[in-house]
């Protein structure tokens, strides 16, 4: 996108236009986009009439969620107001573009990236540096090997800048480091420490340092503050074959890449130090890159980088920083930092759940609690996959099914769409099962077809098929097919009637005919089948 370029369609609202929201506003005029300016302060209003004449001015944000001429916002405000504003735009239909961080506590910020992806909007969280030209090199470098294995991520965020009271240094500096650094590593961390130091209020930290530990073995540590006597920002990534430097206040080398190597001379590591290579980057402005991203994704429906879901991982590594700071540098354990993670394909896992290599799940679909979803599977959209759960290998669950508590779906079990599984029911795909004798070779496939629902402790048997909109009972023991519509009971399982789409028990009253007295749906009976009439 040229500057020159008026973006179609987008008439984009900054809300908050002091500190950092005037460098927002600044770049939405010079992409073309700005509509609006809304700000508490009516001398900030005053100069921005000035300086920006034709642009709206209002001095509350109620008035920018009503304005049908509105339908991009950007909220540059303190971080204790994000969760207000980004949920007020999205329930008024705008786009939103927020800044860092997403909100403060990692269940709201779930609920927002949830309402942003049902209503089909934008949600986008300013992470700055993933729009600057030196990490975007850096990242290409990585990609392509240069650095070899990650082993040490280190960065230094420090300055003597503005000082806040409404959220301490941790919260101020930290998320973009955090999301750099799970970009990098393209994992969320198992644990975290971070200890802190408070010298101008015992109730706001200065000073922090935090250690994110990795699965894959990578550490990072953080280090910020806003009482050093000079502006710093470093990053620095180490391979196991180069290192790379990001310094953003170098003028001219922003990012270095050092060729040294460690040699083991009789057992001992001996490093091998070179002169580093600097890197060449683009000159464009991060800021500017930014802005013309949000601005793509509100007039093309191209997901930014840095959209809700990833806003949301940094904020749950934030939450168990604060956490472990909170308890003067106890260990947290990031699996119990957060509820709920999304995806960047759209469904939701919980930290402890387990989801193999090679998996299919659609968009909008929960995994909760301590289930695990084994290799080839595929789970359609919109499923709520309850605790403890296992699907797999090579099992079929298809869209809008619910699987709860304690339900393990084998390989040779096959869910259609719609299919209810009560609690801690059970699926068999072995008739005769051995310990000592392996018989996966003689499975029997089992089909619960469209609409169907299993009640809580059912047991059901291999090799049968449950017709559509069927409908066992609790604890039934079923060792032969269940036809459309059937209702089923007891131990063995034995006919007791039929069932409505809906869930209502039919009365035939003797005729071949009826209508459900709930949905009004018709249906006919012959042969001891019913069909929908």
């Amino acid at each position: 996108m040229k500057l020159d370029d008026k973006p179609e369609n987008v008439n984009v609202a900054v809300i908050g236009a002091g500190y950092w929201g005037k460098n927002l506003v600044r770049n939405y005029h010079a992409l073309k986009a700005l509509h609006t300016i809304c700000d508490t302060d009516p001398e900030v209003l005053d100069n921005f009439r000035k300086a920006y004449p034709g642009v709206e001015t209002m001095s509350g944000p109620e008035r920018v969620f009503a304005d049908k001429n509105v339908n991009a916002i950007v909220i540059s405000t303190p971080a204790s107001t994000h969760y207000d504003l980004v949920l007020s735009g999205l329930e008024a239909g705008k786009h939103v573009f927020v800044e860092k961080p997403l909100c403060l506590d990692v269940e709201e910020g779930e609920e927002l990236v949830k309402l942003a992806r049902d209503k089909g909007l934008v949600l986008m969280v300013g992470h700055l540096l993933h729009y600057h030209p030196a990490i975007i090199e850096l990242k290409k470098l990585i990609d392509r090997g240069e650095l070899g294995r990650l082993q040490y991520i280190y960065s230094n965020r420090l300055n003597l800048g503005k000082i806040r009271t409404e959220e301490n240094i941790l919260w101020s500096f930290a998320p973009h480091d955090i999301s750099i650094i799970l970009s990098l590593a393209r994992q969320m961390p198992e644990r975290v420490i971070s200890a802190g130091s408070h010298f101008l209020n015992d109730k706001v930290a200065d000073v922090t340092l935090s250690h994110l530990m990795f699965p894959s073995g990578i550490n990072a540590h953080i280090f910020v503050s806003w009482l050093h006597p000079f502006k710093e920002q470093k990053l620095v990534v180490v391979g196991d074959r180069n290192m790379a430097v990001f310094d953003d206040t170098h003028p001219d080398r922003k990012l270095s890449l050092y060729p040294h190597e460690i040699n083991w001379i009789n057992g001992v590591p001996v490093p091998a130090k070179k002169e580093a290579d600097v890197v060449e980057i683009g000159d464009e402005e991060p800021l500017q890159n930014e802005c013309k991203s949000f601005i793509d994704a509100v007039a093309n429906g191209k997901r930014p980088y840095t959209d809700g879901a990833e806003g949301l991982r940094t904020l749950a590594v934030l939450w168990a920083c604060q956490e472990s700071l909170k308890h003067s540098g106890r260990e947290v354990d990031i699996k119990h930092g957060h509820a709920i993670t999304t995806t960047d394909t759209g469904y939701r896992a919980h930290d402890t759940a387990v989801v193999d290599e090679g998996c299919d799940i659609g968009e909008g679909t929960v995994i909760w609690h301590f289930s695990h979803v084994m290799k080839n599977s595929r789970i359609g959209p919109n499923c709520n996959i309850g605790q403890n759960v296992v699907i797999g290998p090579n099992v079929s669950v298809g869209s809008g099914c619910k699987i709860q508590n304690n339900v393990c779906v084998y390989e040779g079990v096959t869910l259609e769409d719609d299919v209810f599984c009560g609690p801690s029911m059970v699926f068999t795909n072995v008739f005769n099962p051995r310990s000592h004798i392996g018989r996966m070779g003689e499975l029997k496939p089992t089909l619960v077809m469209k609409g169907a629902t299993i009640g809580a402790n059912a047991t059901i048997m291999c090799g049968v098929t449950l017709g559509k909109f069927s409908f066992v009972g609790a604890g039934a023991v079923v060792l032969d097919d269940v036809p459309d519509f059937a209702l089923v009971v007891g131990n063995p399982a034995a006919g007791k009637g039929w069932m409505c789409r809906c869930g209502v028990k039919l009365e035939f009253n003797g005729g071949d005919k009826t209508v459900c007295g709930k949905c009004g749906a018709g249906y006919r009976l012959e042969n001891d089948r019913v069909t929908e009439d």
